[in-house]
């Protein structure tokens, strides 16, 4: 009997077939009908013109959107080896919907037009590894898959990069990160990320949300002490941050600009 590998094109090309008889061909955040095609989008063009992205300049090393004159504090912890994160758009109305039904509603191939968006933030070379963020063992059982997976394996298909799904693994459990304080997500996430082996040379993180960089830097740390040369990310969203708008507005108050989970 062939390996499930070369199967899972196939199969994968019938369930996507059999899902577009069964459901009507209308987008998931609209419901408005987005048109034949080979295969339903599940998210219209409208929709995704809609994603906002961020706005420049950006710190060189986090990605995060900048006040002129004011430098970047977000990545000044970070370990060396943690070169560069970019992040699609901000995690607001229809990019905050596609997200929570990737992540908690199972519809998986919503990947497929968020690595689309995610696509033009990365430029790979030869070395270049795409390592979705593990989730416990305990969340992967409960949601049937991992979200950064499936944004892994559709944007390495767009970019023609291979996807590295074994060399990084939760080694334990840590709370939910959701009503954590920044402090208290760095902590929670001490030592939960381990290499199961030689890293590859120059791996990029994928996820789906970046809030404080925590959970990267934490999976970046423990590639670099792999053997990885340098670690990048990429992540669809990106979380506004109201108080460091805040605070730049109020040591800034000439300048004006826009607010920024992994």
């Amino acid at each position: 009997m062939p390996p499930f590998a070369t199967l899972w094109p196939e199969l994968r090309a019938r369930l996507v077939a059999a899902e577009r008889w069964l459901l009507p061909g209308e987008c998931l955040l609209c419901r408005s009908p987005v048109g034949a095609t080979p295969v339903d989008p599940l998210i219209c063009a409208l929709c995704r013109a809609r994603w906002a992205p961020l706005p420049h300049p950006l710190c060189l090393r986090c990605g995060q959107p900048l006040t002129p004159g004011i430098p970047c504090r977000l990545c000044l912890s970070w370990p060396s080896g943690f070169t560069g994160v970019r992040s699609a758009v901000w995690l607001e109305g229809g990019a905050r919907h596609a997200v929570h039904l990737l992540k908690y509603e199972g519809w998986w191939r919503v990947a497929e037009p968020m690595a689309g968006a995610m696509r033009r933030h990365v430029e790979p070379d030869a070395a270049t590894v795409l390592v979705p963020v593990p989730l416990s063992t305990a969340r992967l059982r409960s949601r049937g898959y991992n979200q950064s997976a499936a944004l892994a394996e559709s944007l390495g298909r767009l970019l023609g990069v291979p996807v590295a799904h074994d060399v990084l693994r939760r080694g334990r459990d840590t709370a939910t990160q959701t009503a954590l304080t920044p402090e208290e997500r760095r902590a929670n996430l001490v030592g939960a990320f381990e290499a199961t082996g030689p890293a590859p040379l120059r791996p990029m993180l994928v996820d789906d949300v970046f809030t404080t960089g925590a959970t990267l830097a934490e999976s970046a740390a423990a590639l670099t002490g792999a053997g990885a040369e340098s670690v990048g990310a990429i992540t669809f969203a990106r979380a506004p941050r109201p108080l460091a708008a805040a605070a730049a507005a109020l040591l800034s108050p000439q300048e004006s600009t826009p607010g920024g989970r992994a």
